[in-house]
């Protein structure tokens, strides 16, 4: 299950399609869920104050958690369930996730904690922690995309056992070839424009860059321009203000044959993220032989590593501007007798070394499916609960009839009168937490 159509052209939903081909050929029936609706979700609004709701009223829930509830209630029992981690990790609890998790067989594929997003107030970074780390314990197991990524999971409350890590493969590509005779170097960066990626710190660096080297360079910044419109327009206002009209093009979205050709033409790859699950261009940039400047954001150290990059830390336009004027210097070409000379292993070599030690997306389908015939098996069950599911799903309809309607209007009354203080409930059973699904949307009324 992804949000929105699986053809959009990240990383992530690339990582999804990919994988969605490689089961199909390994044998398997995928059937892919495009959610509807703005993910991850906002909170619900609050419920109007007057006039006064009906007890079992709730406040009506965005399109994303509709959908995604739609979907899984009409899946059969039984059936294996893989969630990307944008479609569910910033679900309610109680929210869809709990409420099928006894009956579904739910798995998580997490590119990047949804709280590690770069610009989040620390109130809606708050929120998704919480969030996330509720719905990761209603998956029997996680699947991440890097070591670094599977760390940020265990934090979050899973079991290192329960975590699998099956890095994104590379296809293999024509080395770059670079710009033709007698046009400039070219800095190249492919990421949609937001926040998270970095744009407006590569601007900065670029601006500090033309302080220093008056001689040709350009930068081209490749991807959607419409993920965080604003946070576009204010890298092309950056770019006008800076002066650097002339030698940085914000190009946008481009089809993949363009994109190659951005590629051949490219000198060094430039992707100045804060955080990156794993950085999939990162690899695709070696892969053709170029040489990299990048930050230690997340997991890119261990995406790129043993000399193929020059990586500063996130958020540093000086050392950006540094690394750049060194990478710049090593594209500029130097007499042979030059470069004889140099006895250590340019970049653009490291690079190519690096790309041959690549893995390829056969490995990374085998170590998905391997976890997911783990996590299907009819005794996996969700991190949270210590039943097996079966015994959970016999368990419940009895749950429902024997609770007690009566009692919730008392319980209500005394939330009620305790104005000054924040009431706690705690459901100490051992199953799937149906006895708080029951109970929050009622006793909200109360507080």
């Amino acid at each position: 299950m992804v949000p929105g159509p699986l053809d959009q052209r990240t990383g992530g939903y690339l990582y999804d399609a990919r994988m969605v081909r490689e089961l199909r050929v390994r044998g398997w029936d995928v059937a892919v869920h495009e959610l509807e609706g703005t993910f991850p979700p906002a909170p619900a609004p609050a419920p109007a104050p007057a006039p006064a709701p009906a007890p079992d009223a709730t406040p009506e829930e965005p399109a994303a958690v509709r959908h995604l509830e739609a979907v899984l209630a009409a899946l059969p029992g039984g059936a294996l369930v893989l969630l990307d981690g944008l479609a569910m990790g910033g679900m309610p609890d109680p929210g869809p996730l709990s409420r099928h998790a006894h009956r579904l067989r739910l798995v998580s594929l997490v590119h990047h904690p949804l709280f590690l997003e770069t610009g989040l107030s620390p109130e809606r970074r708050e929120l998704l922690g919480t969030r996330e780390a509720a719905a990761l314990r209603h998956c029997r197991g996680v699947v991440t995309t890097s070591a670094h990524t599977a760390r940020e999971v265990e934090a979050l409350g899973v079991p290192g056992s329960r975590v699998r890590v099956a890095r994104p493969g590379t296809d293999p590509a024509p080395f770059s070839r670079g710009p033709d005779p007698g046009d400039p170097p070219v800095f190249l960066c492919v990421a949609s424009v937001v926040p998270r990626k970095g744009q407006d710190v590569l601007v900065e660096a670029l601006a500090r860059l033309q302080a220093r080297h008056a001689g040709p360079w350009v930068a081209r910044l490749v991807g959607s321009l419409d993920r965080a419109p604003d946070f576009a327009r204010q890298v092309e206002a950056q770019i006008r203000n800076q002066g650097l009209e002339e030698r940085v093009q914000l190009v946008g979205e481009v089809p993949d044959a363009e994109l190659e050709a951005h590629y051949d033409g490219a000198s060094v790859f430039v992707l100045p993220s804060h955080h990156e699950g794993f950085g999939m261009v990162l690899t695709e940039a070696l892969a053709r032989g170029l040489p990299v400047v990048a930050t230690r954001g997340g997991a890119i150290p261990e995406t790129v590593s043993g000399g193929a990059a020059r990586l500063v830390p996130s958020g540093d336009a000086e050392a950006l501007a540094e690394a750049l004027a060194e990478a710049l210097a090593e594209a500029l070409e130097k007499p042979l007798a030059a470069a004889l000379a140099q006895p250590q292993v340019s970049p653009r070599e490291a690079a190519r070394r690096h790309a041959a030690l690549l893995p390829d997306w056969t490995e990374a389908a085998a170590v998905l499916e391997g976890a997911l015939r783990e996590w299907a098996a009819p005794e996996a069950q969700p991190a949270h609960a210590t039943f097996p599911p079966t015994w959970l799903a016999l368990r419940e309809p009895a749950d429902h009839r024997s609770r007690a309607p009566e009692l919730l209007e008392p319980l209500r009354t005394w939330m009620g009168m305790q104005p000054e203080r924040r009431g706690h409930v705690v459901d100490l059973g051992s199953g799937t937490g149906s006895n708080l699904r029951f109970l929050a949307p009622r006793l909200a009324r109360a507080g």
